[in-house]
């Protein structure tokens, strides 16, 4: 049991320390430098040997990780894990200062599929990266920050001023969840809050700043709860929690006859049409570089994907939102995700061998699929599928409140992830 608790603080640290996609792949980057793989660039030559440990990075979003195989590539294939980086947010606009009524606003849009009421009242920090001037004007110099203070908040409209807010409000987003930062004064006024921010935190100079991209995050840390701290509450569990099981088991594989990747693509949660997202070429450019010349589709037609990413759980205040005859709970295990739209990427054929793996594994596993009157989301898998040609099975670990600004998952759960994933790469 103690070591089930310390495998959910190892998760709750990483999402932390991981507000936005820039810091999971920096932090996915370091975890992966500790355990002996060496970076790739993308822009040079590669020596890749067999049993070798390799990363690469893209848009410093995005990035994948393999072990190369020992036995031959055509013929053993690729056992990969995708899981995406980014997660529902609010972007920071350009010139994003505003004032309004003696106060210091800042203009910001959402970013995925934001549960918008779920930021109000909570302290926000900062987080994201910004270019700088660099000798190269086409390699700016890039900076990761975070500016991990409670420095703003939404605030509600008190109900005395709407009566009606219990009974649901439409909430705009140009209007309504807009941060305040500061209250009005001369200097504040005169001058731009946030780029003054920017400054005093990276030690530059203002006209060395060429742009960024921040976005917020709620400042409070997640954690475990419940009378014997069987809950995970915390931001961006969507998806990062299948980006960190997915590293924990590659950072603690060796070398099999098959080749070992993780692939962790951004902006799934805007529709993964990016150079750096998984409709990108990204991950097939990838493999072909790795394999012998006219073997690719050698290799994808011997290798399988699990798309990883999170599945919903049954909330009991909203029963009726379930299918009548398919649903999932928490500390149920890892969930097999169908659509008849093929929206998630698993066939019978693939959700077979997933049945199996979980028998392997050891670990319970449940099965999901949305009423018929009910549209879903979708993911990865059916992309990756589609662009490369590769078997692929689509599944998550249950929670509740996706897209919230905390969302709701299971110790247990978190440990059934673990053991499934290093199985899954024969640890």
């Amino acid at each position: 049991m103690e070591k089930t608790r310390e495998n959910a603080h190892k998760l709750l640290d990483y999402l932390y320390n991981s507000p936005t996609a820039y810091h999971a792949a920096h932090n996915g980057a370091q975890m992966l430098e500790q355990a002996g793989f060496t970076e790739l660039n993308e822009a040079e030559n590669w020596d890749i040997v067999p049993g070798g440990k390799y990363f690469l990075r893209k848009n410093s979003s995005s990035f994948a990780a393999f072990i190369m195989g020992m036995g031959c590539p055509a013929a053993e294939g690729i056992r990969a894990i995708a899981a995406h980086t980014d997660s529902p947010a609010f972007v920071i606009k350009p010139n994003p200062q505003m004032t309004a009524k003696g106060h210091i606003k800042l203009n910001t849009a959402p970013y995925g599929g934001v549960i918008m009421h779920t930021w109000f009242d909570r302290p926000l920090a900062l987080a994201g990266r910004v270019l700088l001037k660099s000798s190269d004007i086409f390699k700016p110099l890039q900076r990761l920050i975070n500016i991990n203070r409670p420095l703003m908040i939404i605030p509600s409209l008190a109900i005395h001023l709407n009566r009606e807010v219990n009974k649901g409000m439409a909430i705009n987003p140009q209007t309504d969840t807009l941060p305040f930062v500061a209250m009005v004064n001369d200097q504040l006024e005169q001058g731009d809050y946030l780029i003054n921010l920017l400054t005093a935190e990276l030690g530059c100079d203002a006209n060395d700043i060429l742009d960024f991209d921040l976005m917020l995050y709620e400042h409070q840390k997640g954690q475990l709860i419940g009378e014997n701290e069987e809950f995970i509450s915390s931001s961006r569990l969507d998806d990062l929690w299948m980006v960190h099981a997915g590293l924990d088991a590659i950072v603690n594989s060796v070398p099999a006859a098959y080749t070992k990747m993780l692939y962790c693509p951004d902006n799934e949660e805007i529709g993964s049409l990016t150079p750096h997202g998984a409709q990108s070429v990204f991950l097939k450019t990838l493999i072909d570089r790795i394999v012998p010349r006219g073997t690719f589709g050698q290799v994808v037609s011997n290798s399988f994907v699990i798309s990883a990413d999170l599945a919903h759980a049954a909330n009991p205040n909203y029963a009726d939102k379930d299918d009548p005859t398919t649903t999932t709970v928490l500390g149920g295990g890892p969930v097999l995700k169908y659509s008849a739209m093929q929206k998630y990427a698993t066939t019978a054929y693939t959700g077979s061998v997933f049945v199996a793996l979980c028998q392997q594994a050891d670990v319970p596993m449940q099965k999901y699929i949305t009423r018929s009157d009910v549209l879903g989301g979708g993911t990865v898998g059916a992309i990756l599928g589609a662009n490369l040609g590769v078997n692929v099975v689509d599944m998550g670990m249950p929670v509740m409140a996706m897209h919230a600004i905390r969302e709701l998952g299971m110790v247990a759960d978190n440990e059934y992830a673990l053991k499934l994933f290093g199985t899954f790469f024969g640890n």
